[in-house]
Order: C-alpha cells, then structure tokens, then sequence
C-alpha cells in the first residue's frame, strides 16, 4: 500500500519537469528566446538616423567627402550634409544662428570664435597641416623660393588675413622678411589654388594637402620657415546640434582610427 504515494510523486514530478522543458529559458511556449528577426537595441547602425550637417574648412574637402562615404556605410540611417569654406565664414555663420552639428575648423583662432560664446566646448585636434608655394606646371614666373614672391612682375595670389590660410601666410611671410603684394585675396584656400591652376596668378600660398590634390597641374616646393608656421585643425560636436548623437559619432570618426587613415592618406599630418 506505501507504494501508491511514491508512483503519484513521480508522476507529479515528471508533469512538472516536461512543464519546465515546454516554457524554455525565456518562458515561451517554444522555447524560444526574443525573436531572431528583432534588432538589437544597442546596435549604432540602427540607433543613428537623421541629417547630420557638416561645416568643414575648405581644405578638408577630399578627406572630408572620402571619410563622409565611410561614415555613411557605417550608419546608413544618416544623410550627412558638408559645407566647405573658409573657417571664418564657418565660423561666422554658426555665430549667427546657423544650424550647425559639427564644425571642424582649419585653425584654432577661427574655432574659439564658436567656443568662447559658448556654442561648444572641448574641441578636439584631429590634423595638422603645412604651406607650400604652387605655381602653374611650367611656372612661368621663375618662382623657385618664398623670396621670389615679392617680384613685381610675379602675379601672386593669396588667402585673405581674416582665413586660417591667409593667417598663416602673412605669418610665414612676416618671418621670412618676404614682402608681397598680391593681385588678390581669397576667402578660402581652395579659390587660390584654383587661380594658380588655371593661370590666373603665377604663384599662391596654400596647403599641402591642397597641392597634393593638384599634383598634376601645378608645382609645388615647401618654402624656408614652413614648419614653424602649422595649422592644427580642432572638431567639435556644437552644443545645440539639432543631431546630437550623430554629430558625437561623426566627431568620433574622425578622430579615431578609419578617420585618421583617411586624413593621412591626403597628406594630412597627425594631431
């Protein structure tokens, strides 16, 4: 007669156990866990979308756009948008209410014009650049030092003062004791070298990296005293971005490792 409660236990037991089995380790009736097709929640492909607007000195372009096609492939929910230009001008439209997510500026002066207000903070150096002088290919001039410049018969060109380039012109100029006076002055690097290319002026002052992109059409030689005249080149995430996430992310980019490889890879030098 004492075997009839033992056979009950076991059978209670085994009803419980194949009940545990049935509800599997999330408690659904087919043991299953979350469903395979529902994204995760902590992906950042999946978390990023929007427009990210990019103000980005003129200098950057090449890099800017190779490294904006990368960034793009990473978060494909997000459609950035670069205006390239002098950082001044960058500089003086987000002062005047611009809707801005991130700034990467060519010096620190023209990016103090956006910190000191307090429209950002903690901007980061993320390159470093240098002058050179390009002249057209077959330098028609006779341009082959910084001295040269001051010829009058030379028709040079150069990056207005108010211009991170043009800063660091008259700066590099001062230096070396080299006086021009040039047949015009341009808001961004980019105009320069485009007068220079196209024949317009015999001679300019640009970046490197901007001549590099050019190789084929003009001629280029550091000038005496460029390497103590360098741009650092500082980003920053503005603190009203309308993109918020996004523009940390972008910011992230390029100060990380892809972003770097691309900004050597046109020439620019580590921060």
């Amino acid at each position: 007669m004492r075997r009839i409660p033992i056979i009950a236990s076991a059978a209670t037991a085994l009803v419980l156990l194949l009940a545990g089995c049935s509800a599997g380790p999330s408690g659904s009736a087919d043991g299953s866990s979350a469903p395979k097709d529902e994204p995760s929640s902590s992906s950042a492909e999946q978390v990023l979308t929007g427009d990210l607007t990019v103000s980005a000195a003129a200098s950057l372009k090449g890099a800017f756009d190779e490294s904006v096609t990368k960034f793009e492939q990473l978060y494909p929910g997000v459609h950035v948008v670069v205006t390239y230009d002098g950082s001044s001008t960058l500089a003086t439209q987000i002062n005047g209410g611009a809707k801005v997510d991130v700034f990467a500026s060519a010096d620190e002066a023209d990016m103090a014009k956006v910190t000191d207000p307090g429209l950002a903070a903690d901007p980061t150096i993320f390159a470093r650049n240098t002058l050179v002088v390009v002249t057209p290919k077959d330098n028609p001039a006779g341009i082959t030092t910084l001295a040269d410049l001051a010829k009058s018969s030379a028709k040079v060109v150069l990056c207005e003062p108010e211009v991170p380039c043009g800063a660091a012109s008259q700066k590099l100029l001062t230096a070396q004791d080299v006086k021009v006076t040039p047949v015009s002055q341009e808001q961004n690097v980019t105009a320069v070298l485009t007068k220079v290319r196209t024949g317009e002026a015999d001679a300019g002052l640009v970046y490197k990296t901007d001549a590099a992109t050019a190789s084929g059409e003009v001629t280029s030689f550091t000038p005496d005293g460029a390497d103590q005249v360098v741009n650092s080149y500082p980003i920053v995430a503005l603190k009203d971005a309308p993109n918020a996430t996004a523009a940390k992310a972008f910011v992230a980019f390029i100060t990380g490792a892809d972003g770097q490889k691309i900004l050597a890879s046109f020439g620019f030098d580590k921060p």
